[in-house]
């Protein structure tokens, strides 16, 4: 390892809180690797979870692996990735499978499973990505966990023990755990159970370490609620963690004492933290204690007048809405019910409380949407910024149907509509000084193309040497695929690669 390696994870090391150094001598090293910068990584709960579950083991030693050192390392100890009997993959986004590919190369691990032996670390993966459908990188990893993983945790850490014995042994137990799926063993495909926690205040999911080097930078996050029952048919999150389920007042006050410790900052976060039934008696009780609170996004049908005052006081300036579509009309559609009232009396409160910015969250190429729907949206910003004196920011994605929707079947718009689209909604935007930032069509075609392939796409995945989208349609078109089926509807009975995985089923989309 490079000097400069050495300093910088130094560097990263000497600013958290919360670091667990632990000696190697008769525990099991598992590499928690995410994919991506150490920035991105530590502002993923996952993490956190992962981190403090593993080295709560007496058994297991556990660092962090994230994409900013070449060659790959861990952060604790600077061990590189093949030292790692087990290599545990988080992945959160399907745009990080191309990283997942460039890290074991760059440690010189066989990519394709088939060509690892006991030499070679076992490779085991979950996230919501992978949840959704595992089948783009099934060739690569020997082990993929559907759902959320404290319900076979404990099951599951036994069985990588096994590794000390021998791949097979490891494998064969990891086989009789629900929600493992074990691609290249299992043959045909069984049907797999999608994994979740059914009492969320058996196992608290906070900050594990705090660090100024994230999104977050010193604020220790809560998961107050997981999944969500509103039904909206665009959202992988809505379908892949259903039921709906929330921690008690009494959890979260816990986990908050424990990391108001060590800073006074704290985000809530869920899908909707405005949806938490208590949340007015919440943010109460933590203001009382001193914390100083942000949240992730809050719906704004639901979001109360104590909550913004809360946020306010706490010195937050931002504040998060989504409505997702610009007309009542398109809103219906999706699902999204929050009406345009709605949304302007969420902000009128940010405004009457003296939030500094608002931030409007928006998709382009939405089932059904025409020209009248992107005037609506231009048209809900203006009436917002009329009521919001102050910094207005408009966040722009590209619809990308996901596995388990009710869009699932649905064609992706062409990435040259949306970019007519969003350059119209800029030009109307821009000159009255709201600030317009919309995400690349061209790139959401390939997190298309990567969201609901088959396993062939494994091997385009190792012909892109540098991702870019027309590398990447190259590297489609090597393996004899073709982006523009990948991206085009799936007709209603036609098999679909992520069949296998049973959980929650999505209404037919209206």
């Amino acid at each position: 390892m490079a000097w400069q390696q050495i300093a910088g994870a130094q560097r990263l090391l000497e600013k958290e809180q919360g670091t667990i150094h632990k000696e190697w001598g008769g525990r099991l090293p598992i590499a928690l690797v995410f994919p991506n910068r150490y920035h991105l990584g530590m502002s993923d709960l996952a993490v956190h979870l992962l981190y403090r579950l593993w080295n709560a083991r007496d058994d297991v030693v556990c660092e962090r692996v994230f994409t900013d050192f070449h060659p790959p390392l861990s952060l604790e100890s600077g061990a590189p990735l093949d030292y790692f009997p087990v290599l545990a993959f988080s992945i959160a986004y399907e745009m990080d499978y191309f990283h997942v590919v460039a890290l074991l190369r760059a440690a010189g691990i066989p990519p394709r499973a088939t060509g690892r032996d006991e030499r070679h670390p076992l490779l085991i993966a979950g996230g919501p990505a992978l949840s959704a459908n595992p089948e783009p990188l099934a060739p690569l990893l020997d082990a993929i966990l559907i759902g959320e993983v404290e319900p076979v945790f404990e099951r599951l850490t036994d069985a990588l023990h096994r590794i000390a014995d021998s791949r097979d042994a490891a494998l064969t137990a990891l086989s009789h755990i629900p929600g493992l799926y074990l691609p290249n063993l299992q043959h045909p495909i069984p049907t797999i159970s999608r994994q979740w926690l059914a009492d969320l205040d058996s196992s608290p999911t906070c900050s594990a370490i705090l660090t100024p080097h994230t999104e977050f930078a010193g604020m220790g996050l809560i998961e107050i609620a997981r999944g969500c029952g509103r039904g909206c048919r665009f959202c992988l999150a809505g379908y892949s963690y259903l039921p709906p389920r929330q921690r008690s007042v009494e959890r979260i006050m816990a986990q908050a004492r424990e990391l108001l410790a060590h800073t006074d900052r704290l985000g809530l976060v869920s899908a909707a933290v405005s949806d938490h039934a208590e949340i007015d008696r919440l943010v109460v009780e933590l203001r009382r204690l001193g914390a100083r609170l942000s949240v992730s996004s809050v719906r704004a049908d639901s979001v109360s007048e104590r909550l913004i005052r809360a946020l306010a006081e706490s010195g937050t300036r931002t504040l998060t809405i989504a409505p997702e579509a610009g007309s009542e009309r398109l809103r219906q559609v999706i699902h999204k019910t929050q009406s345009e009232a709605e949304v302007l009396r969420a902000v009128e409160l940010a405004a009457r409380h003296g939030l500094e910015q608002v931030k409007l969250y928006f998709m382009l190429g939405l089932p059904t949407e025409e020209e009248e729907d992107v005037q609506a949206m231009v048209d809900l910003v203006l009436a917002c910024a009329r009521r919001f004196p102050r910094q207005l920011t408009v966040n722009i994605t590209p619809f990308v149907p996901k596995a388990h929707t009710p869009f699932q079947r649905l064609a992706q718009t062409p990435a040259q509509i949306i970019r007519n689209r969003l350059e119209e909604v800029e030009k109307e935007l821009r000159p009255r000084g709201i600030a317009v930032k919309g995400e690349s069509p061209a790139w959401a075609e390939v997190q298309g193309t990567l969201a609901r392939g088959d396993r062939q796409l494994a091997e385009a995945l190792l012909a892109v040497e540098r991702p870019t989208p027309a590398a990447w349609r190259k590297a489609l078109a090597q393996v004899g695929l073709s982006a523009d089926e990948l991206l085009a509807g799936r007709e209603a009975g036609t098999p679909l690669p992520w069949n296998f995985i049973k959980g929650s089923q999505p209404q037919a989309a209206r």
